[in-house]
């Protein structure tokens, strides 16, 4: 194989994977993992993977491929390949007027104060000067399922905090289809922004499947709910006052404690613990185990977690699949919410977000937001994006909003 066809070949690679990160494809369930992983990373490093292409393209030129037909080939697709990411960071850009007018109906104004080379040096580069974290603290015992470290939590905080401050607080629960992910890989982006403006962050670990079966899940964040009661107040946080957000399914399982608050079911030994919360920011979370309204036609979520999260399929313990499905749990008692999905998941649609803001929109009396950011992937908030920081800056702008109506500082919507 000559120079000049391997760059050809590598250049039709690249130009599929932009194309699977432009178009939003769902080809069958089988895929759905490599094509999130495709256009979750190039779609939100697309000029980073621009760089490095054209570095590697460079270096090819040099070795001769462009003498013969097939590398000049390979670099008109390649020049196509890299106008789509073009496009596709433009996308990105373009989130923040979409988070904007999400938060219109509520008043709210999120910051823009967002480059579109945000994060393009270090993506991955979540220290702030004002911010520190304390490791693996114990909110309660390990309980069977535990696998190892799944009752422990990290703080995230202004290092100004001192006991008595009474700032406040927001839960980050992670993701991983309850089945892996740790307090640590999720969320940085947010609390980091949060806990420079004050907040105290607590990101959870918590049982995982197989060794822990629904609804464990749910007990342990409702158990660090609990802790966060009785204890937050020693690290500067309102015990009286608390958030929830999470990704995929800790999108869920926020949602979920929000929807449920002081479910007994959900509080084995400690049913007197008051958890209920004040605002919700869910990201490509789940809300329908069973899919009622169709918006999974690539497959039904119950046939993979059926047995390894729930031991169990929905017909044989309908009150359980039920039960911890957030959209089966709506009431007019629920707290405000800001839903935050992304128009090319190739994980959790879209449309499951749609159902459920409708659904919260008819019975809730509590502010109802959605955005739905067009060219996301499932997981785009994780590390640093354009996209990534105008999601932040307006779940801060919400969770701010939520907070000054806790405090009597504006008028509720």
């Amino acid at each position: 194989m000559t120079i000049a066809t391997s760059y050809q070949i590598l250049a039709c690679i690249g130009l599929t994977f932009s194309a699977l990160t432009f178009y939003r494809v769902r080809l069958f369930a089988g895929l759905t993992v490599p094509t999130f992983v495709i256009g979750w990373l190039r779609g939100e490093l697309a000029l980073q993977t621009i760089a490095v292409e054209a570095i590697g393209t460079f270096f090819f030129w040099r070795a001769g491929a462009f003498e013969s037909g097939a590398g000049q080939l390979g670099f008109v697709l390649s020049l196509v390949s890299w106008a789509m990411l073009v496009l596709v960071a433009r996308r990105g850009v373009g989130a923040g007027q979409e988070i904007a007018d999400a938060l219109a109906p509520a008043k709210i104004q999120p910051e823009a104060d967002v480059s579109a080379f945000h994060g393009f040096a270090l993506p991955f580069g979540f220290k702030h000067p004002s911010v520190h974290t304390i490791r693996s603290v114990e909110y309660g015992e390990s309980l069977p399922g535990d696998k190892g470290g799944r009752n422990l939590l990290d703080l995230v905080l202004p290092r100004a905090a001192k006991s008595g401050d009474r700032r406040p607080v927001l839960l980050q629960v992670h993701g991983g289809g309850w089945i892996i992910g740790d307090k640590r890989e999720q969320g940085k982006p947010l609390m980091t922004h949060l806990a420079s403006r004050g907040w105290i962050c607590v990101a959870i670990n918590y049982r995982l499947s197989p060794q822990a079966t629904m609804p464990d899940h749910i007990v342990d964040v409702k158990r660090s709910i609990a802790w966060i009661r009785e204890h937050i107040e020693e690290y500067g946080g309102d015990p009286e006052f608390l958030c929830l957000t999470g990704g995929s399914a800790g999108g869920h399982l926020c949602s979920l404690a929000a929807l449920t608050p002081n479910d007994p079911n959900f509080q084995p030994g400690f049913e007197s613990v008051d958890t209920r919360i004040n605002g919700c920011v869910p990201f490509y979370g789940v809300f329908d185990f069973v899919d009622r309204a169709g918006d999974r036609p690539l497959g039904k979520m119950s046939d993979f977690l059926g047995p390894i999260v729930f031991k169990s399929k929905p017909d044989e313990k309908p009150e359980l699949w039920e039960s911890v499905s957030p959209i089966t749990r709506i009431g007019s008692d629920a707290p405000p919410f800001f839903v935050i999905q992304g128009s090319h998941d190739s994980l959790v649609f879209s449309g499951e977000a749609v159902t459920f803001v409708s659904a919260l929109r008819e019975k809730s009396t509590q502010w109802v937001l959605h955005a739905e950011l067009f060219g996301a992937q499932h997981a785009f908030e994780i590390f640093h994006s354009p996209r990534s920081a105008h999601a932040v800056r307006g779940a801060t702008a919400f969770l701010e909003g939520v907070h000054a109506e806790y405090k009597g500082e504006r008028a509720s919507v």
